[in-house]
Protein backbone atom coordinates (compact mmCIF):
# COMPACT_ATOMS: atom_id res chain seq x y z
CA UNK A 1 0.00 0.00 0.00
CA UNK A 2 1.16 3.55 -0.73
CA UNK A 3 3.81 4.75 1.69
CA UNK A 4 1.97 8.04 2.25
CA UNK A 5 -0.89 6.23 4.04
CA UNK A 6 0.95 4.91 7.09
CA UNK A 7 3.21 6.45 9.69
CA UNK A 8 5.81 4.63 11.74
CA UNK A 9 4.41 6.43 14.79
CA UNK A 10 0.95 6.10 16.31
CA UNK A 11 -0.84 9.10 14.83
CA UNK A 12 -4.50 8.09 14.71
CA UNK A 13 -5.77 7.93 18.30
CA UNK A 14 -8.94 8.79 20.18
CA UNK A 15 -12.49 8.08 19.05
CA UNK A 16 -12.96 7.10 15.42
CA UNK A 17 -16.07 8.74 13.93
CA UNK A 18 -16.62 5.99 11.38
CA UNK A 19 -16.66 3.36 14.15
CA UNK A 20 -19.07 5.43 16.22
CA UNK A 21 -21.41 5.85 13.27
CA UNK A 22 -21.20 2.17 12.31
CA UNK A 23 -22.10 1.04 15.83
CA UNK A 24 -24.90 3.62 16.15
CA UNK A 25 -26.56 2.47 12.92
CA UNK A 26 -26.26 -1.16 13.99
CA UNK A 27 -27.66 -0.40 17.46
CA UNK A 28 -30.63 1.52 16.08
CA UNK A 29 -31.47 -1.43 13.81
CA UNK A 30 -31.32 -4.04 16.61
CA UNK A 31 -34.86 -3.55 17.90
CA UNK A 32 -36.19 -3.39 14.34
CA UNK A 33 -34.47 -6.69 13.56
CA UNK A 34 -35.59 -8.49 16.70
CA UNK A 35 -39.15 -7.15 16.60
CA UNK A 36 -39.38 -8.32 12.99
CA UNK A 37 -38.21 -11.81 13.96
CA UNK A 38 -40.52 -12.01 16.98
CA UNK A 39 -43.65 -10.47 15.41
CA UNK A 40 -43.60 -11.96 11.90
CA UNK A 41 -44.84 -15.45 10.95
CA UNK A 42 -41.91 -17.52 9.76
CA UNK A 43 -43.13 -17.91 6.13
CA UNK A 44 -43.42 -14.10 5.83
CA UNK A 45 -39.75 -13.68 6.78
CA UNK A 46 -38.80 -15.04 3.38
CA UNK A 47 -39.71 -11.92 1.40
CA UNK A 48 -40.28 -8.18 1.47
CA UNK A 49 -39.47 -5.86 4.37
CA UNK A 50 -39.33 -8.72 6.92
CA UNK A 51 -36.69 -10.44 4.76
CA UNK A 52 -34.73 -7.18 4.58
CA UNK A 53 -34.55 -6.84 8.37
CA UNK A 54 -34.21 -10.53 9.20
CA UNK A 55 -31.79 -11.82 6.55
CA UNK A 56 -29.98 -8.78 5.14
CA UNK A 57 -29.76 -6.02 7.77
CA UNK A 58 -30.04 -8.58 10.57
CA UNK A 59 -27.50 -10.82 8.86
CA UNK A 60 -24.25 -9.65 7.25
CA UNK A 61 -24.79 -5.99 8.17
CA UNK A 62 -25.29 -6.56 11.90
CA UNK A 63 -23.37 -9.04 14.08
CA UNK A 64 -20.22 -9.10 11.90
CA UNK A 65 -19.87 -5.32 12.26
CA UNK A 66 -20.49 -5.54 16.01
CA UNK A 67 -17.76 -8.16 16.42
CA UNK A 68 -15.34 -6.40 14.10
CA UNK A 69 -15.88 -3.09 15.93
CA UNK A 70 -15.34 -4.89 19.24
CA UNK A 71 -11.94 -6.02 18.00
CA UNK A 72 -11.04 -2.50 16.84
CA UNK A 73 -12.02 -1.19 20.26
CA UNK A 74 -9.66 -3.69 21.90
CA UNK A 75 -6.81 -2.21 19.85
CA UNK A 76 -7.74 1.33 20.89
CA UNK A 77 -8.56 0.90 24.56
CA UNK A 78 -6.20 2.28 27.20
CA UNK A 79 -6.85 -0.82 29.32
CA UNK A 80 -5.10 -3.20 26.94
CA UNK A 81 -3.20 -5.57 29.23
CA UNK A 82 -4.16 -9.26 29.02
CA UNK A 83 -5.41 -9.06 32.61
CA UNK A 84 -7.73 -6.19 31.61
CA UNK A 85 -9.22 -8.25 28.79
CA UNK A 86 -9.56 -11.26 31.08
CA UNK A 87 -11.35 -9.25 33.74
CA UNK A 88 -13.62 -7.68 31.15
CA UNK A 89 -14.43 -11.10 29.68
CA UNK A 90 -15.60 -12.37 33.07
CA UNK A 91 -17.67 -9.23 33.62
CA UNK A 92 -19.35 -9.52 30.21
CA UNK A 93 -20.22 -13.17 30.88
CA UNK A 94 -21.82 -12.16 34.19
CA UNK A 95 -23.77 -9.42 32.42
CA UNK A 96 -24.90 -11.88 29.74
CA UNK A 97 -26.61 -14.12 32.28
CA UNK A 98 -27.97 -11.19 34.28
CA UNK A 99 -29.55 -10.04 31.02
CA UNK A 100 -31.01 -13.52 30.51
CA UNK A 101 -32.62 -13.29 33.94
CA UNK A 102 -34.29 -10.02 32.94
CA UNK A 103 -35.24 -10.81 29.34
CA UNK A 104 -35.93 -14.57 29.56
CA UNK A 105 -36.32 -16.04 33.05
CA UNK A 106 -38.52 -13.41 34.73
CA UNK A 107 -40.80 -12.76 31.70
CA UNK A 108 -41.22 -16.53 31.26
CA UNK A 109 -42.18 -17.01 34.91
CA UNK A 110 -44.66 -14.11 34.74
CA UNK A 111 -46.09 -15.28 31.42
CA UNK A 112 -46.57 -18.84 32.66
CA UNK A 113 -48.08 -17.63 35.95
CA UNK A 114 -50.67 -15.58 34.06
CA UNK A 115 -51.47 -17.96 31.19
CA UNK A 116 -50.38 -21.43 32.29
CA UNK A 117 -48.99 -21.90 28.76
CA UNK A 118 -46.01 -24.22 29.25
CA UNK A 119 -45.34 -24.56 25.51
CA UNK A 120 -44.85 -20.81 25.14
CA UNK A 121 -42.96 -20.11 28.34
CA UNK A 122 -41.52 -23.21 30.05
CA UNK A 123 -40.45 -25.75 27.44
CA UNK A 124 -38.01 -23.43 25.61
CA UNK A 125 -36.75 -21.82 28.83
CA UNK A 126 -33.55 -23.90 29.35
CA UNK A 127 -32.50 -23.41 25.72
CA UNK A 128 -33.25 -19.69 25.73
CA UNK A 129 -31.53 -19.07 29.07
CA UNK A 130 -28.39 -21.19 28.65
CA UNK A 131 -28.02 -21.05 24.87
CA UNK A 132 -25.07 -19.16 23.45
CA UNK A 133 -25.73 -15.58 22.31
CA UNK A 134 -23.56 -12.65 21.30
CA UNK A 135 -22.66 -11.44 24.82
CA UNK A 136 -21.52 -14.91 25.82
CA UNK A 137 -19.48 -14.96 22.63
CA UNK A 138 -17.94 -11.57 23.45
CA UNK A 139 -16.99 -12.71 26.93
CA UNK A 140 -15.34 -15.87 25.61
CA UNK A 141 -13.44 -13.86 22.99
CA UNK A 142 -12.09 -11.54 25.66
CA UNK A 143 -10.90 -14.48 27.74
CA UNK A 144 -9.33 -16.24 24.76
CA UNK A 145 -7.51 -13.13 23.52
CA UNK A 146 -6.34 -12.40 27.04
CA UNK A 147 -4.69 -15.83 27.08
CA UNK A 148 -3.21 -15.50 23.58
CA UNK A 149 -1.83 -12.03 24.26
CA UNK A 150 -0.42 -13.23 27.58
CA UNK A 151 1.41 -15.91 25.60
CA UNK A 152 2.67 -13.18 23.23
CA UNK A 153 1.21 -14.85 20.15
CA UNK A 154 2.25 -12.70 17.15
CA UNK A 155 -0.29 -11.02 14.89
CA UNK A 156 0.28 -13.39 11.98
CA UNK A 157 -0.34 -16.40 14.21
CA UNK A 158 -3.51 -14.79 15.60
CA UNK A 159 -4.86 -14.38 12.07
CA UNK A 160 -3.91 -17.93 11.11
CA UNK A 161 -5.51 -19.31 14.27
CA UNK A 162 -8.78 -17.47 13.61
CA UNK A 163 -8.84 -18.78 10.02
CA UNK A 164 -8.24 -22.34 11.24
CA UNK A 165 -11.03 -21.91 13.80
CA UNK A 166 -13.38 -20.73 11.04
CA UNK A 167 -12.46 -23.71 8.89
CA UNK A 168 -12.94 -26.11 11.82
CA UNK A 169 -16.26 -24.53 12.74
CA UNK A 170 -17.39 -24.88 9.12
CA UNK A 171 -16.50 -28.58 9.10
CA UNK A 172 -18.34 -29.25 12.37
CA UNK A 173 -21.60 -27.41 11.64
CA UNK A 174 -24.72 -29.34 12.61
CA UNK A 175 -23.21 -31.67 15.23
CA UNK A 176 -25.74 -33.40 17.49
CA UNK A 177 -24.30 -35.23 20.51
CA UNK A 178 -27.71 -36.70 21.33
CA UNK A 179 -28.07 -34.87 24.63
CA UNK A 180 -29.73 -31.44 25.03
CA UNK A 181 -27.30 -30.17 27.65
CA UNK A 182 -24.34 -31.51 25.72
CA UNK A 183 -25.56 -29.67 22.63
CA UNK A 184 -26.09 -26.45 24.60
CA UNK A 185 -22.60 -26.52 26.14
CA UNK A 186 -20.82 -27.61 22.96
CA UNK A 187 -22.82 -24.95 21.13
CA UNK A 188 -20.67 -22.26 22.74
CA UNK A 189 -17.81 -23.52 20.56
CA UNK A 190 -19.37 -24.99 17.41
CA UNK A 191 -22.76 -24.87 15.68
CA UNK A 192 -24.77 -27.67 17.28
CA UNK A 193 -28.29 -28.68 16.26
CA UNK A 194 -30.84 -31.31 17.22
CA UNK A 195 -33.72 -32.92 15.39
CA UNK A 196 -36.30 -30.80 17.21
CA UNK A 197 -34.50 -27.54 16.38
CA UNK A 198 -34.51 -26.48 20.03
CA UNK A 199 -30.79 -25.86 20.59
CA UNK A 200 -29.83 -22.18 20.52
CA UNK A 201 -26.21 -22.34 19.41
CA UNK A 202 -25.98 -18.76 18.17
CA UNK A 203 -22.55 -17.24 17.46
CA UNK A 204 -20.35 -20.26 18.30
CA UNK A 205 -16.80 -19.21 19.07
CA UNK A 206 -14.98 -21.10 16.31
CA UNK A 207 -17.27 -19.87 13.53
CA UNK A 208 -17.19 -16.19 14.54
CA UNK A 209 -13.74 -15.65 16.10
CA UNK A 210 -12.41 -14.32 12.79
CA UNK A 211 -14.29 -11.02 13.17
CA UNK A 212 -12.95 -9.73 16.50
CA UNK A 213 -9.44 -10.97 15.70
CA UNK A 214 -9.43 -9.21 12.33
CA UNK A 215 -10.95 -6.14 13.97
CA UNK A 216 -8.17 -6.13 16.55
CA UNK A 217 -5.47 -6.45 13.86
CA UNK A 218 -7.23 -3.81 11.72
CA UNK A 219 -7.38 -1.44 14.68
CA UNK A 220 -3.67 -1.84 15.40
CA UNK A 221 -2.89 -0.72 11.85
CA UNK A 222 -5.53 2.00 11.83
CA UNK A 223 -3.68 3.69 14.68
CA UNK A 224 -0.79 4.28 12.23
CA UNK A 225 -2.92 5.59 9.36
CA UNK A 226 -2.12 9.22 8.60
CA UNK A 227 -4.28 9.49 5.45
CA UNK A 228 -7.63 7.86 6.20
CA UNK A 229 -9.22 9.06 2.95
CA UNK A 230 -6.70 7.18 0.84
CA UNK A 231 -6.63 4.22 3.21
CA UNK A 232 -10.39 3.65 3.08
CA UNK A 233 -10.53 4.33 -0.65
CA UNK A 234 -8.30 1.28 -1.11
CA UNK A 235 -9.31 -1.22 1.58
CA UNK A 236 -13.03 -0.40 1.55
CA UNK A 237 -13.09 -0.35 -2.22
CA UNK A 238 -11.73 -3.88 -2.26
CA UNK A 239 -14.21 -4.95 0.45
CA UNK A 240 -17.23 -3.55 -1.37
CA UNK A 241 -16.09 -5.05 -4.67
CA UNK A 242 -15.81 -8.50 -3.09
CA UNK A 243 -19.24 -8.09 -1.51
CA UNK A 244 -20.87 -6.99 -4.76
CA UNK A 245 -19.57 -10.15 -6.41
CA UNK A 246 -20.33 -12.64 -3.61
CA UNK A 247 -23.66 -11.52 -2.20
CA UNK A 248 -25.78 -11.63 -5.41
CA UNK A 249 -24.48 -15.14 -6.09
CA UNK A 250 -25.39 -16.24 -2.55
CA UNK A 251 -28.84 -14.63 -2.71
CA UNK A 252 -29.66 -16.06 -6.10
CA UNK A 253 -28.60 -19.60 -5.19
CA UNK A 254 -29.58 -19.71 -1.51
CA UNK A 255 -25.98 -20.47 -0.67
CA UNK A 256 -24.55 -20.44 2.87
CA UNK A 257 -26.08 -17.77 5.10
CA UNK A 258 -28.72 -17.05 2.44
CA UNK A 259 -30.18 -20.55 2.72
CA UNK A 260 -33.30 -21.59 4.61
CA UNK A 261 -33.29 -21.65 8.41
CA UNK A 262 -31.67 -19.32 10.91
CA UNK A 263 -28.68 -21.59 11.52
CA UNK A 264 -27.46 -20.92 7.97
CA UNK A 265 -26.48 -17.52 9.39
CA UNK A 266 -25.69 -18.27 13.02
CA UNK A 267 -23.49 -21.23 12.09
CA UNK A 268 -21.52 -19.13 9.64
CA UNK A 269 -19.33 -21.05 7.21
CA UNK A 270 -15.91 -19.76 6.21
CA UNK A 271 -16.78 -18.31 2.75
CA UNK A 272 -19.66 -16.35 4.30
CA UNK A 273 -17.41 -15.18 7.13
CA UNK A 274 -14.84 -13.83 4.68
CA UNK A 275 -17.58 -12.11 2.66
CA UNK A 276 -19.07 -10.53 5.80
CA UNK A 277 -15.60 -9.41 6.85
CA UNK A 278 -15.15 -7.74 3.46
CA UNK A 279 -18.55 -6.06 3.90
CA UNK A 280 -17.65 -4.73 7.37
CA UNK A 281 -14.41 -3.20 6.07
CA UNK A 282 -16.22 -1.84 3.04
CA UNK A 283 -18.94 -0.23 5.15
CA UNK A 284 -16.36 1.44 7.39
CA UNK A 285 -15.22 3.38 4.33
CA UNK A 286 -18.82 4.42 3.67
CA UNK A 287 -19.26 5.51 7.29
CA UNK A 288 -15.97 7.40 7.10
CA UNK A 289 -17.32 9.48 4.21
CA UNK A 290 -20.69 9.98 5.88
CA UNK A 291 -19.12 11.02 9.19
CA UNK A 292 -17.28 13.85 7.46
CA UNK A 293 -20.49 15.33 6.06
CA UNK A 294 -23.17 14.64 8.66
CA UNK A 295 -24.18 17.45 11.05
CA UNK A 296 -22.35 17.61 14.35
CA UNK A 297 -25.46 16.82 16.40
CA UNK A 298 -25.97 13.54 14.56
CA UNK A 299 -22.36 12.53 15.17
CA UNK A 300 -22.75 13.51 18.83
CA UNK A 301 -25.71 11.14 19.12
CA UNK A 302 -23.75 8.43 17.30
CA UNK A 303 -20.83 8.86 19.69
CA UNK A 304 -23.15 8.66 22.70
CA UNK A 305 -24.74 5.46 21.41
CA UNK A 306 -21.35 3.96 20.58
CA UNK A 307 -20.04 4.63 24.09
CA UNK A 308 -23.09 2.92 25.58
CA UNK A 309 -23.32 -0.09 23.32
CA UNK A 310 -23.82 -2.65 26.10
CA UNK A 311 -26.58 -0.71 27.85
CA UNK A 312 -28.50 -0.17 24.62
CA UNK A 313 -28.15 -3.85 23.77
CA UNK A 314 -29.43 -4.98 27.18
CA UNK A 315 -32.28 -2.46 27.45
CA UNK A 316 -33.59 -3.12 23.95
CA UNK A 317 -33.66 -6.89 24.56
CA UNK A 318 -35.56 -6.56 27.84
CA UNK A 319 -38.12 -4.27 26.20
CA UNK A 320 -38.53 -6.54 23.18
CA UNK A 321 -39.03 -9.68 25.27
CA UNK A 322 -41.37 -8.14 27.85
CA UNK A 323 -43.50 -6.24 25.32
CA UNK A 324 -43.70 -8.97 22.68
CA UNK A 325 -43.61 -12.24 24.60
CA UNK A 326 -45.60 -11.09 27.64
CA UNK A 327 -47.71 -8.01 26.92
CA UNK A 328 -48.68 -8.74 23.31
CA UNK A 329 -49.01 -12.51 23.67
CA UNK A 330 -51.03 -12.33 26.89
CA UNK A 331 -53.28 -9.51 25.66
CA UNK A 332 -53.86 -10.84 22.15
CA UNK A 333 -52.97 -14.53 22.22
CA UNK A 334 -50.38 -13.92 19.51
CA UNK A 335 -47.16 -12.00 18.96
CA UNK A 336 -47.88 -11.34 15.30
CA UNK A 337 -48.10 -7.71 14.18
CA UNK A 338 -48.45 -6.03 10.81
CA UNK A 339 -45.25 -4.84 9.15
CA UNK A 340 -46.06 -1.20 9.91
CA UNK A 341 -46.83 -1.89 13.57
CA UNK A 342 -43.66 -3.99 13.89
CA UNK A 343 -41.46 -1.22 12.49
CA UNK A 344 -43.16 1.37 14.70
CA UNK A 345 -42.59 -0.79 17.79
CA UNK A 346 -38.95 -1.43 16.87
CA UNK A 347 -38.28 2.25 16.23
CA UNK A 348 -39.84 3.23 19.55
CA UNK A 349 -37.81 0.64 21.46
CA UNK A 350 -34.61 1.82 19.73
CA UNK A 351 -35.21 5.44 20.72
CA UNK A 352 -36.16 4.53 24.30
CA UNK A 353 -33.10 2.30 24.65
CA UNK A 354 -30.76 5.08 23.48
CA UNK A 355 -32.36 7.59 25.87
CA UNK A 356 -32.14 5.19 28.82
CA UNK A 357 -28.50 4.48 27.98
CA UNK A 358 -27.71 8.20 27.83
CA UNK A 359 -29.02 8.83 31.33
CA UNK A 360 -27.48 5.61 32.65
CA UNK A 361 -24.14 6.96 31.49
CA UNK A 362 -24.82 10.38 32.92
CA UNK A 363 -25.71 9.11 36.38
CA UNK A 364 -24.37 5.53 36.46
CA UNK A 365 -20.93 4.28 37.41
CA UNK A 366 -20.65 0.82 35.85
CA UNK A 367 -18.14 1.27 33.02
CA UNK A 368 -18.48 -2.31 31.77
CA UNK A 369 -22.26 -2.20 31.31
CA UNK A 370 -21.97 1.23 29.70
CA UNK A 371 -19.62 -0.34 27.18
CA UNK A 372 -16.73 2.09 27.75
CA UNK A 373 -13.12 1.03 27.34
Amino acid sequence: MHQGIFSAETVNTGRQPELDLAKAVMLFCLALIHCTIECTPEPALAHGIPYLFDTVIGGPFSAPMYMFAMGVGMAYTRRCAPSDFGKRGVQILIISYALNVCRILLPSIVGYWITGDAVQYIEPLPYRFFGNDILQFAGLVMLLLALLLRLRVPDGALLLLSLLCSLTGTALVGVDVGNPWGNILLGYLIGTEDAAGMVLSDFPLLNWLLFPVCGYLFGKRLRHVCNKNRFYAIVSGVGIAATVIYFPIGLANGFGMFGEGQNCYYHLIMPDALACLALSIGMLGVYHVLARHLPGWIMAIAGDMSRNINVIYCVHWVLVCVIVRDVLFIARGTQVLSVGATLALGTTISIVSAVVAHFWTKYGKNRVLRGRT
